[in-house]
Order: structure tokens, then sequence, then C-alpha cells
């Protein structure tokens, strides 16, 4: 290792942070993480005190996560006249507060004897910051290392047994091996490798459930974010999805007379307000054959009795074809700082909206659809990157995601989100449908296994029958129990272990 950065650990924590995030969506490089685990260890160990490894952690963490998250300062050239003096702090401003996580790992290392009580207490610390970074301050549990598994659905089939959580430990710990420096160590490795292999192979074998008389119209218009809402163009991006619309649910009664479709549209696709305006909900429906339902993302508003805007909803509508509404679904878990301002008393920034925050709906719900068909668990935006906490007291028939990635252009940004839903379907057995404003459109079974895709960038249309669900994963029905259990466990036995002595002959 060159000279120059062992008398820089910090820079170094950080370059080696930066470079784990090669084996995250889209690049899959999962064999870098044998050095920079291994690597990080072996600079933790050399930490004088626990104040430097504290900062070495932090350094680890921030470019693992400034590197990950590159891709938000995107947003901001969709008005640069406007945010222009957010561009440089916008990427860091969210990966300094994630990069304290991984102070916590990093101590545990430091604390720890090395051999393999530092390797599965560091593991399990690390498994034990994604869990809390997931849910305090509302959360944020982006850039998860198990999703590096989200390339082929063999490998992420341990997940509906011990979540996203549980494969980022299995991750850690095989990544880690070569800094315990032991053939042992590596059989076994090789051994746990081979098993979760087999069981990913032997759950894809096995029986699936039929799928469901409904065929699917999946509409993804690839509208930029900086014209969507352009009173000059919304009429013409309006009639865009109403002809794709069309076209799709024409086809698929032509193909598969008698069964019902549901044409879906992306999250906020409406450049009106489509639950609201009756004129739009006529030719949304005027689009549609008799035997369709469609579900587009709209943005909702309520007005106070003076006419002026109190509430708005990031929402989901249902249209049948008279272009009546027949179901309504808000989106919950707002994203701080675009949905809504945390500070918004205190910062001197404001919504877009004219300084309204978005307002939450009630949580993860079904949302019923006339005809008996299958309902869904919609999840609009970045809902779907919670594991465990995507499916309500009613297990719905399956998962929708609507999603409008169009503000962060070309980048790894989709891609990692298209991963998050793509576990999600594996940990709750249930298949996903991703309908993306500018890609990626995706249908997953319940196994995880990819249907249907439209790439990013691209305009046109998915068509494809519903996939059936399967019994409740292990997953589904103890949550995030079980990787806070492993993470208790590992932590206890690397604490609290000790070799017993050899008695002494006499």
């Amino acid at each position: 290792m060159p000279a120059f950065l062992l008398n820089r650990p910090w820079l170094l924590a950080f370059l080696l942070g930066a470079a784990s995030v090669l084996a995250l969506p889209p690049v899959h490089l999962v064999p870098v993480l044998l050095a920079t685990i291994p690597g990080f260890l072996w600079l933790i160990s050399r930490a004088p005190g626990w104040r430097r490894a504290a900062w070495w952690g932090f350094g680890f963490g921030f470019g693992h996560q400034l590197a990950g998250l590159y891709w938000v300062t995107h947003s901001l050239f969709t008005d640069i006249g406007r945010w222009w003096w957010l561009v440089p702090v916008a990427a860091p401003g969210i990966a300094l507060p994630m990069a304290l996580f991984s102070v916590i790992p990093a101590l545990a290392a430091w604390a720890l004897p090395a051999g393999w009580r530092r390797w599965l207490g560091f593991g399990a610390a690390w498994v034990a910051a994604e869990l809390l970074r997931g849910v305090l301050f509302t959360g944020f549990p982006w850039n998860l290392l198990g999703t590096a598994w989200a390339f082929h659905p063999l490998p992420l089939q341990p997940a509906a047994v011990i979540g996203v959580h549980g494969l980022s430990l299995l991750t850690v710990l095989l990544a880690g091996l070569p800094a315990l420096r032991s053939r042992a160590a590596w059989a076994g490795g090789v051994a746990v490798l081979a098993l979760w292999m087999g069981f990913g192979a032997l759950r894809l074998s096995g029986p699936m459930p039929a799928d469901h008389a409904v065929r699917l119209v999946l509409v993804q218009g690839n509208v930029a974010q900086d014209t969507k809402w352009d009173p000059a163009r919304r009429m013409p991006i309006f009639q865009r999805y109403l002809e794709l619309s069309a076209e799709g649910a024409q086809a698929q009664a032509a193909a598969h007379p008698g069964e019902p479709i549901l044409v879906i549209w992306p999250e906020t696709a409406s450049p009106f307000l489509l639950a609201q305006d009756a004129e739009a909900m006529r030719l949304a429906g005027a689009a549609l054959p008799p035997e369709a339902l469609l579900l587009a993302g709209t943005v909702r508003a309520d007005w106070g009795s003076d006419g002026r805007l109190q509430a708005l909803f990031n929402s989901l509508v249902a249209l049948d074809p008279t272009g009546r509404a027949v179901g309504l679904f808000d989106k919950a878990h707002l994203v701080p700082f675009g949905e809504y301002m945390p500070l918004g008393g205190i910062l001197p920034i404001r919504m877009v909206t004219g300084g309204v925050d978005f307002s939450a709906g009630p949580g993860p719900e079904v949302l019923r659809l006339p005809r008996g068909l299958p309902s869904p668990g919609p999840l609009i935006c970045y809902e779907v990157i919670f594991p465990g906490r995507v499916v309500g007291e009613e297990r719905p028939a399956w998962l929708l995601n609507v999603t409008n990635d169009a503000w962060f252009g070309i980048s790894a940004g989709p891609y990692q989100h298209l991963a998050a839903a793509r576990l999600r379907a594996v940990e709750e057995g249930l298949p996903m449908v991703r309908v993306a404003q500018t890609g990626v459109t995706a249908i997953f079974d319940a196994t995880g296994r990819e249907r249907a895709r439209m790439g990013l960038g691209d305009s046109g249309l998915v068509m494809a029958g519903l996939p059936g669900a399967m019994a409740p994963t292990v997953f589904a029905v103890w949550g995030l129990w079980i990787p806070l259990a492993l993470v208790g466990v590992s932590l206890v036995v690397s604490i609290a272990w000790r070799r017993a002595p050899r008695s002494e002959k006499r």
C-alpha cells in the first residue's frame, strides 16, 4: 500500500468506504468487499485510541455514503437557477449524518480482541448500525450491503427468512474472512456460501403459485422532471399517457378477451389533480376498455373555505372507464426535505409547493379494488426501501411501487431503488410491480424473479400477467426481529466468550 495513504489513515478509510460502493447496484462488483472490509479492519486495529478509531470509522462511512448517494445532486438541476447553491453540499449534507452510524462498527472492532471475536463483533455492529439507520429520524435504509446480491434471484432467497439485513450480516462476515488469515475460516466461508446458494436453488425450484387472471399494462412515459409541470406541456404529457394506456389496454383485451386489465401510471404521472379534476378523470376513463381500471399516481389537494391551499397528498387513485374514482391511497412515509421540511420553522428553505408540506396518509394498507380484483399494497416512491414495514395489518395480494425517479436522471439511484423493490418481493413472498416515470419499470414474482422490464430512459409499455403470491415467509411473519436476534446473539458471543483455561497437570 502506498506510504502516502498509510500516513493519512482518515483518507485511506474514506477511499475504502467509497470503493465498497462498487459492490452495490448497478455495478454489483461484490468481490471488492474482500479487500475493503479486511482493509478497514486492519486500519482500525492500528488506531492508538478510541477517538482515532471513531474518526476513521466516520471517514469510512462518509466515503461509503457519499459515493453511494452522489446521485441526489442531480435533482437540483431541475431548477438550477434556484438551487445552485445546494449543488456542492447536497450529497455531503446527507452523507455526513449517515456516516455517523459507521462509528458504531469501528468502535466495536477497536474494542474487541483481534481474531474471530473482532470479525464477528464488527459484522454484528455493522448490521446494528444499518437497523438503527432505518428507523432513527424517520429512517433512511439506503446503501445496505445486502443489496449487493440483487443482480440475480438465487442469492436473494435467504432474505425470505433473514431479510436484507441478514444478507448484510452474511456479506460482511464473508468479506471479512481475509482478516482472519485462517484456512479453516476460508473453508467455513466456502461452505456457508455453498449452503447459501443451495438454499436459493432449492427455493427457486419449488412450486410457484398460479398467476392471477389479471393483465397488467405499465406505462412508462419518460417525462423529464424539469418539463413535467410546465403549463405549456401539461396537456401533451397527459395526452401521451392516455394514448399509451389506450394502446396497451386494447392490445391486452384483444390477446386475453374477458380478463380484467389494470393500467398503471407512475408516481405523480398526471400533470393535473386527477382525483379532483372531473374533465381529466373523464378523459382518462375514456381511454380504457370496459374491462379495465386505471391506477394513476397524482397529487391531491385540500382547500379551505377561503380558497387557500390547506394540504397536499402524494396519492394513487383508481378510476373506472366512466372516469369515476373507485379507490384512493395516500402516501404515508414522506421524504424529509423533499415532501416536507423537518425544521420548516427554522431553516430558510421552503417547499416548492408554495410553502405547503405534503401530508401523510394512514400508513401501509390495502387498496381495495372493485370487481373482486386482487388488492395491491401500494408503496409510493421510497416507501419501498423499508424492510419489514411495507405490509400493514392486512396482507395484500401483491405489492405495487409507483415512483418518479426522473429526479435522479441516468444514475445509480434508480437501480438502487429497483434493488430495494426486488428484495421486498423476496422478503414478503409477494409479487412486486414497479412502475417508474423514467424507469426502471419491472415486474418481479414472489421469489424476486424478473418477469418483465423496461430500461432507464425508455418510453413505452410493459405488458404481462400478474404473478401470484406465496404463503407468508418467515420474515413476513417475524420481520426485523430476526436480524435483531442475529445481531444480538453475535454481539453477545463476540463480547462474552472466554476460552476456558486448561487444567494444570499434576
